[in-house]
């Protein structure tokens, strides 16, 4: 089931945000162009997107590396470079998906096999971590590193060496994970024993450190061109956002939004805080090794300004396990009186209201990439009005930019083999069989505003199109999710039929949102809530 549920979600949303470019971009290029070993500097400058577009700090290419080895084995069998986008994102799903059903096993292995379905089941209706489980974040990457049981000392050792490793190569802020997991086992033990005990994880901890630098120091400073000094991005993104305090930059939270905002949205199903955890708790030893620990880490990390919920998201499945231990506890006392039949009818609806809710926002979600759905429209409707080999200039606008334009979009026409990605020049113009698209995607006010600088191009695709200076016509809106609304007995949501071609992925998402629909109004007597679109992006064509 949580295979098929990350796989599901990644179909009905192929398209990626900003924050995800750095690590599909590197993916790209390392296999559209390959690993040089001569004139490296040169090669990198020239083809690699980082180059041009470094970003604020380095991020490891480790993870775009090892995607990229999983990948290209397969990439004869694809018929496009988007495909190509969809199967590097399967892959990182995949491997996602296994460290959760290895971790399964494990409380499988502790609480029972009923525990383990329950996991399952609360695991799979989240929506969150099944949604994002594909996409190339580094705390993504980091995830898959974080699932390990550490409910004993035995188990510790291996968990802390996967975190440390994780840590070093992708997400610094697991550190505080590591100590909060180090310290409550260290507190279960007698004072005459913390010596041994100290020994025993130590090592661990040191040879996950060796071995991350041993990784992430050779692969980044080749990467960033560094040498001779050694690169440790992660480290470099320590510094600048939490020492230097770059990362308010980027908004700040107060300090109770982890306990009371994030946690109840990435658990979504709200029995989970409020009777799964606290009947864990004060139930089950092994339930507490997972809960304090994972709370203390969202404790401590509260006190940074800068908070997403992405950065928490390590602790859910250790916090699932120990709710279905709870889950099964509650499960197995259905039969003593009416009360607990009741509590335990409330849980399954409650499994059921979960997925239902999570289904509802895959369908809203999906909607907020109009950029990479502008382009996928665009190549369709440019294709056939063009010959073979015409080249057709586009301009890309940041909002475009930043909502699913990626080189693998860029490049979405039929390709034999990964070489035949191959780009030449800063346009990244796509040079096979059929049109040849150039991009750009200038974003300067100033040149912006030349009217020679729109002469260039055959298309344009806009957030706010009379920004394009010069005679053009809008080909076709791209629409994306501003809101929700109720609709009452017998009212269409007429805000969403008919915005995009039957073969789209949004338009395949709405299809299956009016069958839910349909069963849904039968329930609740025609009530319903709908989603609200708005225009993102225009796609328009220049006239002469």
């Amino acid at each position: 089931l949580i295979p098929t549920t990350i796989l599901l979600h990644l179909y009905y949303a192929p398209y990626t945000k900003v924050e995800e470019s750095f690590n599909i971009q590197a993916i790209h290029d390392i296999l559209a162009h390959g690993v040089p070993t001569t004139d490296v500097n040169e090669f990198l400058a020239a083809r690699y997107d980082h180059v041009s577009f470094p970003g604020s700090v380095p991020r490891t290419f480790v993870g775009a590396l090892l995607l990229s080895g999983l990948s290209r084995p397969w990439v004869q069998w694809l018929a496009s470079s988007m495909q190509l986008q969809i199967l590097v994102r399967a892959a990182l799903g995949l491997i996602n998906s296994f460290a959760l059903l290895s971790f399964q096993g494990t409380v499988s292995d502790v609480w029972g096999k009923t525990a383990g379905i329950w996991f399952v089941l609360l695991q799979a209706s989240q929506f969150h971590v099944m949604y994002y489980a594909s996409r190339t974040l580094p705390n993504i990457f980091a995830f898959a590193l974080s699932k390990r049981n550490a409910m004993s000392t035995k188990h510790l050792r291996l968990s802390l060496y996967l975190l440390t490793v994780a840590g070093v190569i992708f997400r610094s802020e697991l550190a505080i994970l590591i100590s909060t997991l180090a310290v409550y086992q260290f507190l279960q033990h007698p004072p005459a024993h913390w010596p041994r005990y100290i020994a025993s994880i130590a090592p661990a901890g040191l040879f996950g450190l060796v071995i991350g630098l041993a990784v992430t120091v050779p692969i980044d400073t080749f990467f960033w061109r560094a040498y001779p000094s050694p690169m440790w991005p992660e480290f470099s993104g320590f510094v600048y956002n939490t020492i230097e305090g770059h990362a308010s930059e980027w908004g700040t939270s107060p300090w109770h939004y982890y306990f009371a905002n994030a946690l109840p949205r990435l658990l979504l199903n709200p029995l989970v805080p409020l009777l799964l955890l606290p009947a864990a708790f004060v139930t089950d030893r092994p339930s507490r090794a997972l809960i304090i620990p994972s709370l203390g880490f969202v404790a401590i990390y509260s006190a940074l300004p800068h908070k997403e919920w992405r950065f928490i998201m390590y602790i859910i499945p250790a916090l699932t396990a120990a709710a279905s231990a709870g889950a099964t506890r509650i499960w197995s006392l259905r039969s003593k009186s009416l009360l607990h039949g009741l509590v335990n009818l409330a849980l399954v609806a409650s499994i059921v209201a979960s997925f239902a809710a999570s289904t509802a926002l895959l369908a809203i979600s999906s909607t907020n990439y109009p950029g990479g759905a502008a382009l996928t429209r665009l190549q369709t409707l440019a294709a056939a009005a063009h010959p073979p080999g015409a080249v057709v200039a586009v301009h890309l606008d940041n909002l475009a930019c930043q909502s699913g334009v990626t080189h693998f979009v860029e490049e979405a026409v039929p390709i034999p083999a990964a070489a035949s990605l191959l780009n030449k020049g800063k346009s990244h113009a796509a040079r096979k069989v059929g049109v040849a698209w150039s991009y750009d995607k200038t974003d300067d006010a100033e040149i912006l505003l030349e009217p020679a600088f729109w002469q260039r191009f055959d298309y344009a695709l806009m957030e706010r199109p009379e920004k394009a200076i010069g005679k053009w016509a809008v080909l076709d809106t791209i629409y994306g999710f501003d809101g929700i609304k109720l609709l009452r007995p017998g009212e269409e949501d007429e805000d969403v039929v008919g915005k995009e071609e039957d073969g789209s992925m949004v338009a395949r998402v709405k299809k299956a949102w009016r069958t839910v629909e349909e069963v849904g109004r039968k329930v609740t007597g025609g009530w319903w809530v709908g989603i609200r679109m708005e225009p993102k992006i225009r796609i328009l064509k220049r006239l002469q």
